[in-house]
């Protein structure tokens, strides 16, 4: 079914992400006094009246600003305008009209489209009969508090009277695969989204940080319908000044949170670094599958100094708890080997929502834990004293697969060595593909005799 687009427009500093936020009901656009803050189409759904419609919050407009970031959100917002069927503009109540103002006014008239002002800031009668000064634009406003909530309401019945909904027809949901893309600043991450979504969705740059925020763009490649997930370049908290990069480290957090598979993109000239790792703990952290992807590396094999055997025997070292993590050399620039990357998240994806028959765990269990081939499995014990007995395995979850393993005799505690037996075995026989294991013990204490 076809949700209309809503498009939120307006310069810079006048309340667009903080009425998107109100909307959306949702934290997902960073909020702050420096203008310019939001830079790439932030996406989100409104639900109002029984009826939903999509809603895409844009970087504040600078059209006569010729340095590089200005100019692509102009970019960016130009194409949230193309593909809106109605405009939400956001106007400044304290400041009144400014020149930028009438040159927006002059565009929106332009597209045809129906428009709504969001006169903002009207916190007071005074302020709000100021606001009256927008009616020349020849557009219907509501005066509102993106802030405080007061006449929103009155805004969306506007918007609602230009929208079209089709008929609700019940079909079966298809499932999408959360895929978040990250890494350190500046590795490629948007411009790997780029290539696999065939257009410019979101801006890029060679400044260090310009994507801020995490972006979600949806994608449907060969029936398999994806949403991906452009993540700001996540720094060490402490080398995070500026308050939207302070901000952007929580937020790709909690996009990976949220993630079924995560592509870390590696920067294959500048080599694997301890932040590379620190990251892929974050995600491991969050259960994640986990792909990864060595950029740049079309210039790497100019230089001739290096091997895929080299650099991967360097990464596993570094990075020696990914070491079921598949590796794709690849060029977000030229495209090499990117169309490789959604096969393996889509195989990923397979893995992690397996579910394995009891009766063929326990015929794993009978071979690689009672009577295990090809020699005796390392014994599970603690401290190297007491001796625990596995009783046997179960699977008690998916996303990513969760697995019990029954002990009884001695003290709890399975020996990490064991567990990473089990855990091998495990992924060999069930091919469970790019995803982490989990192994959690549960203990049956003999009960003492009266």
């Amino acid at each position: 079914m076809n949700i209309p687009l809503v498009a939120i427009i307006g310069r810079p500093n006048v309340g667009k992400s903080t009425l998107f936020n109100r909307l959306t009901g949702s934290r997902k656009a960073i909020v702050g006094d420096q203008p310019g803050i939001t830079r790439d189409r932030m996406f989100g759904e409104v639900e109002w009246k029984a009826k939903m419609f999509r809603l895409v919050d844009t970087g504040g407009i600078v059209p006569d600003d010729e340095a590089i970031i200005p100019a692509n959100i102009f970019k960016q917002a130009s194409f949230a305008i193309d593909e809106s069927v109605a405009i939400i503009w956001v106007l400044d109540s304290r400041s009144g009209v400014t020149p930028l103002d009438e040159e927006l006014g002059v565009l929106l008239r332009n597209t045809g489209k129906p428009v709504i002002i969001a006169a903002n800031k009207c916190e007071s009668r005074t302020v709000e009969n100021e606001a009256n000064e927008f009616y020349q634009f020849g557009f219907e406003m509501s005066p509102i508090s993106a802030e405080h909530g007061t006449g929103v309401g009155d805004l969306l019945d506007q918007v609602f009277d230009h929208l079209e909904f089709e008929e609700e027809v019940e079909e079966e949901k298809s499932t999408d695969i959360k895929l978040a893309i990250i890494g350190r600043p500046n590795v490629g991450k948007s411009s790997l989204l780029n290539k696999i979504l065939g257009e410019e969705r979101v801006i890029v740059s060679p400044i260090a940080g310009t994507t801020r925020d995490a972006i979600d763009t949806h994608l449907t490649v060969d029936g398999q319908n994806y949403t991906l997930i452009d993540t700001a370049g996540i720094r060490r908290k402490g080398k995070t000044n500026e308050m939207a990069e302070k901000l952007s480290v929580i937020m790709a957090r909690k996009a990976l949170e949220r993630a079924d598979v995560a592509i870390l993109v590696i920067d294959a000239i500048e080599g694997v670094t301890n932040l590379d790792a620190n990251i892929a703990g974050y995600a491991v952290d969050s259960g994640c599958s986990v792909i990864i992807a060595v950029n740049k590396w079309d210039a790497l094999e100019e230089k001739e100094t290096n091997t895929i055997y080299e650099f991967e025997r360097t990464l596993r070292e570094a990075m020696k708890f990914l070491d079921w993590a598949p590796i794709v050399t690849m060029s977000a620039l030229t495209g090499q080997r990117v169309a490789k990357v959604l096969p393996l998240v889509a195989q990923a994806y397979e893995a992690r929502n397996k579910r394995i028959q009891t009766s063929m765990l326990n015929r794993f269990f009978e071979e690689m834990v009672t009577q295990p081939k090809g020699g005796s499995a390392p014994a599970p014990v603690k401290g190297g004293f007491t001796r625990l007995k596995v009783q046997f395995l179960t699977q008690a979850g998916i996303r990513p697969p969760l697995f019990i393993l029954f002990t009884s005799g001695g003290k709890p505690g399975l020996h990490f060595s064991y567990t990473r037996y089990i855990e091998n075995r495990l992924r060999e026989a069930f091919d469970i593909f790019a995803t982490p294991i989990r192994l959690v013990e549960r203990h049956k204490t003999a009960k003492k005799k009266p």
